[in-house]
């Protein structure tokens, strides 16, 4: 694993870049938020054609139902994707000394599970119901709390990388794992006919907006001093 030497300084993010990022998200998260909680007709009807066909498929294909099953309850759970930014945390404090960063890490995986909770209450927005259903779930549909986990944990583990000089294979490997992650969480929920498809990309959208909030603030906020001054040169 290539990553930057314990000592060295920290690479920095684009403040700018990632103001930009949020201000887009934010606007896209709104716009979704209000076309769910509006009831509109065009993306009903969209959100209802697409898991038509994929609860048919989900019926019929048990191999890839039992599959997405076990992904969903274990390996992209979002109790599995805390525990996994819980131990990024300790790593951060253990191994890099860095507890402003394991604190920015912290926080904002609970922010995003009380954004979550929040949203979930005010929109109240009914899952899908099926006469011969392949899985269950609790709690309001809107947003998709499974593809929201993943989003935040997985965009604030590649922050990290970035940040502590991941490079090369490495680097290749967490964004193969990331995309397939966050992608395939979304898939299984509406696949599985517990979401309906505007549920996986509403969680997207929340998701990534946090992190680019997160990384934002971060930089204009909670860097604090990282880069010692250069020494004097001789008089």
């Amino acid at each position: 694993m290539h990553l930057a030497h314990v000592d060295s300084p920290p690479h920095r993010s684009s403040p700018r870049v990632a103001v930009f990022a949020a201000a887009a998200l934010a606007v896209a998260s709104l716009t979704l938020l209000l076309l769910v909680a509006l009831s509109w007709n065009p993306l009903t009807a969209l959100d209802g054609g697409i898991s038509r066909s994929l609860h048919r498929s989900a019926v019929a294909h048990h191999g890839t139902t039992r599959a997405f099953r076990i992904l969903t309850d274990w390996v992209w759970d979002p109790a599995t994707m805390r525990i996994l930014a819980a131990a990024t945390v300790l790593w951060l404090l253990w191994r890099r000394r860095d507890a402003r960063t394991a604190l920015w890490v912290a926080a904002t995986c609970v922010l995003a599970a009380l954004v979550q909770k929040a949203l979930k209450v005010l929109v109240g927005r009914a899952r899908p119901v099926w006469p011969d259903p392949v899985d269950s779930a609790r709690e309001s549909a809107f947003p998709s709390g499974h593809a929201m986990t993943a989003t935040v944990v997985c965009g604030l583990l590649l922050w990290l990388l970035h940040r502590y000089g991941a490079r090369g294979a490495t680097r290749l490997m967490a964004w193969a794992a990331a995309v397939v992650s966050v992608v395939g969480v979304g898939l299984s929920r509406v696949w599985l006919g517990v979401h309906w498809p505007s549920d996986v990309v509403g969680g997207w959208l929340l998701g990534a907006l946090m992190v680019a909030l997160a990384v934002a603030s971060y930089e204009r906020w909670g860097r604090g001093e990282e880069e010692p001054a250069a020494p004097a040169g001789p008089s």
